[in-house]
């Protein structure tokens, strides 16, 4: 294998492997402040439990998010020299908006909220933890604007001197249409994962009717939560769609491997044929569906592979500019696929739980507590889709992704260092799973002791 080949499994690995923290750190952090407001609002010790049980998933979420996070950033400099050199102006702007503003404002109120039970009044420290949420969404916005940037670069112009792309407009930027639309659909669907995670807990303990009381709220809300994110996904994933089209219609072509423009084009849920589509042996289809996802007219025009190949020729020269057709017609229905199943979990889920209802055959907690990865899963193939759709364009239509690495690292280096973050990382997985394990098995305190300061802190 190449350098290149072995950089962007590095890359794709380390990138996923911190991604599993990142939705669970923001969807968690907005139902642990959800819980504390109603704990303000009514005064019933359950919230507090409640707050403070699922304060600690976060918190322990949210550490192992910032090492990982510290390492895929490095990355750049390492093993992508070029890129980093390439757009490096622009696509800083917002990693450095994101570590001096956001990292370090949501860092201190973390601190706050921590170490605030019982120094803070009440009404303050409700604040702090809405403050982390703040904190939290921004740094995820200007991420997003980070990557966005690389699907549809705006707010820049080729300098003549050097060739490369100097920023002329951060509002562009972080106003970037895929961003707008990127953002809600994160949000949603880590809220969808956080709910999951929720649900998956206290099915753990209603199994074995432990902690009753607050973990037949916590189920409730975790399965509105559920359901409530997927509504959100699908909606801001309609709208992400559109842009898609209209920034990206190669990716979008790629997703049904639709290889002659069609008006109108149906959506394929399976479809078996030749790698290069000139035939097709089996499909089931959705007549017209793709056209209304594309265009949001049941007759639209979407164009096709072999048309779009030919347009990127003429208009960037010879080369071939189809993504892996296969793997991103897979990958975005599997994120479609485990998306809709995480909603039928959370919708039967609420259907048994009516009432207030918990006696229930073991095999529906058994379900409810295995269901939890579903999100998460149809989070990262959705991601998968997203940058391997871009290809072969690392930023679309100005810089290849065989351009971007490093010209002086070889690839005995990357696997050197692509073998020892596999090993680092399987241990941290091994310590976060341990860690996360034994806080949800142990279950929320059933009493709070309020006056004892110094042991609240120490929690947390």
């Amino acid at each position: 294998m190449s350098s290149l080949d072995l950089a962007r499994w590095q890359f794709g690995i380390t990138t996923v492997y911190h991604f599993l923290f990142v939705p669970l750190t923001i969807g968690m952090v907005i139902l642990v402040a959800l819980m504390q407001t109603a704990w303000y609002r009514t005064n019933n010790e359950k919230y507090l439990k409640l707050t403070k049980f699922f304060g600690k998933i976060f918190l322990i979420n949210f550490a192992m998010g910032v090492v990982t996070g510290i390492v895929q950033e490095f990355q750049f400099g390492m093993n992508w020299s070029e890129y980093s050199r390439f757009v490096g102006d622009i696509f800083g702007a917002p990693l450095a908006m994101e570590g001096l503003i956001a990292f370090f404002f949501e860092s201190t109120f973390i601190g706050l909220w921590i170490f605030g039970w019982k120094r803070l009044s009440r009404r303050i420290h409700l604040v702090t933890i809405w403050m982390t949420v703040v904190g939290v969404l921004l740094s995820a916005y200007f991420i997003l604007a980070a990557n966005a940037f690389m699907q549809h670069p705006v707010g820049y112009e080729i300098n003549p001197a050097t060739g490369r792309p100097t920023l002329t407009d951060i509002g562009a930027v972080v106003t970037n249409v895929i961003a707008l639309n990127q953002f809600p659909h994160t949000v949603t669907a880590s809220l969808m994962f956080a709910g999951a995670v929720m649900v998956s807990i206290s099915a753990y303990h209603l199994k074995r009717s432990q902690f009753v009381e607050t973990m037949r709220s916590s189920l409730r809300l975790g399965l509105w939560t559920t359901l409530v994110g997927l509504v959100g996904t699908m909606l801001s994933g309609d709208s992400l769609g559109i842009a898609m089209v209209n920034t990206q219609p190669m990716k979008m072509a790629a997703a049904e491997a639709l290889y002659d423009t069609s008006a109108p084009a149906s959506f394929s849920i399976f479809s078996w044929g030749t790698p290069d589509g000139s035939s097709e042996i089996f499909s089931i289809r959705i007549p017209n569906l793709l056209s209304f996802l594309s265009t949001h007219d049941w007759n639209g025009k979407v164009e096709g592979l072999n048309d779009l190949q030919a347009q990127y020729v003429a208009h960037y020269g010879a080369g071939n500019y189809m993504p892996i057709i296969w793997l991103t017609y897979w990958s975005f229905r599997w994120m479609i696929g485990l998306g809709a199943l995480s909603g039928l979990v959370a919708v039967v889920g609420l259907w048994l739980t009516r009432r207030g209802r918990i006696n229930l055959p073991a095999w529906v907690w058994r379900v409810a507590i295995w269901a939890a990865p579903l999100p998460v899963l149809a989070i990262s193939v959705g991601w998968l889709f997203t940058e391997m759709g871009r290809q072969p364009w690392i930023v679309f239509g100005l810089f290849k992704t065989a351009d971007a690495v490093s010209p002086n690292v070889s690839a005995l280096e990357v696997w050197i260092s692509l073998l020892s973050f596999i090993a680092i990382y399987s241990v941290l997985a091994v310590v976060e799973f341990k860690l996360l394990k034994r806080t949800a098995q142990s279950g929320p305190v059933d009493e709070v002791d309020e006056k004892d300061e110094d042991k609240l802190a120490v929690a947390y």
